[in-house]
């Protein structure tokens, strides 16, 4: 693979090898008359995936992608990536420590138990659950997967966007959660040219508007409703790199349209996603992301590892 921004072909060969290890997740056409959209909005559920997100796909790519003879691995992040970690190392025979913050949802935490990953609770954010992290692999010698910033992980969870370009061949842009950005730079390098992709962020998580204000990656405050999956404390090089290359600007939302757009999902949809995978419908609801007449808009629905309804 490479190691700068990955291409179509690196995401293919991710696809190649991850194969039927995770779900190929389905996707739902939106009442125009819900969205209030004079084109077609189509939501792609990745909540319905392995480990309850998008991450089951760079995580188990990560893993099939380890030289032979590793024994465990170790991961860090809000929770999402955590659980699929412990999902991925399962599958193959290996053990999983991953680090999050004391404060992620009892929903993440325990899916770590589940796929019997060893979960550390670290005081603080995710920044010190992946210091804590790293600690931790330089003492044991242990591969750490990144949750947003590796090749590996980007190509894993850019599959999503070759399932998109044959479920949904008319689309015309795909709009996506950006924490970290492993998702947006996936997307991006899969659909190429071809689709756009617009990265929409909380407005208390802008990781991609900062480092793009200051012209490089720089640390953020993270806070709010999101913050669990998308408090990322700065973006990452390739999704930064990505960013600049395809001259996007990130969309920001604030936490009342995050939250109408959970209650959207529920009571018109049955849909029951974690606030921060409600992100990019809430841009395309509040007309900050536009979904023209005779076009089709794709929402990408990041995880569901949560407990709770929307009220």
């Amino acid at each position: 693979m490479t190691t700068g921004v990955p291409s179509r072909r690196d995401v293919e060969e991710a696809a190649a090898r991850i194969g039927s290890g995770v779900r190929r997740t389905p996707v739902l056409a939106l009442d125009p008359a819900d969205t209030g959209t004079e084109g077609r909005v189509v939501l792609k559920l990745e909540l319905t995936q392995h480990s309850g997100s998008f991450k089951a796909r760079g995580a188990l790519n990560s893993v099939l992608s380890l030289a032979s003879g590793a024994t465990g691995v170790c991961a860090a992040s809000g929770g999402n990536h955590a659980g699929a970690v412990s999902w991925a190392a399962g599958r193959a025979g290996l053990s999983a420590d991953v680090f999050v913050p004391s404060t992620a949802t009892p929903a993440k935490i325990s899916r770590i138990a589940e796929y019997g990953g060893r979960a550390h609770l670290v005081e603080g954010f995710v920044k010190d659950a992946l210091q804590a992290c790293l600690d931790f692999a330089d003492t044991r010698d242990l591969p750490l997967l990144h949750p947003y910033d590796t090749v590996e992980t980007v190509c894993g969870a850019g599959t999503t966007g070759l399932e998109i370009a044959e479920q949904v061949p008319d689309a015309t842009l795909v709009a996506v959660a950006c924490g970290g950005g492993g998702l947006y730079a996936g997307l991006s390098a899969a659909l190429g040219d071809d689709v756009s992709v617009q990265p929409v962020e909380p407005q208390q998580c802008p990781s991609l508007a900062a480092a793009l204000a200051a012209g490089h990656p720089v640390d953020t405050s993270v806070g709010g409703l999101a913050a669990d999956s998308l408090g990322a404390p700065r973006i990452g090089e390739i999704a930064f790199a990505t960013a600049v290359r395809n001259g996007v600007e990130a969309v920001l939302v604030d936490e009342e349209a995050i939250i109408a757009a959970r209650r959207l999902l529920w009571s018109k949809a049955r849909v029951l996603a974690e606030p921060g995978a409600c992100v990019a419908l809430a841009a395309v609801l509040c007309g900050q992301v536009d979904v023209p007449r005779e076009q089709t808009v794709v929402v990408v629905v990041s995880g569901g590892n949560n407990e709770t309804l929307p009220v």
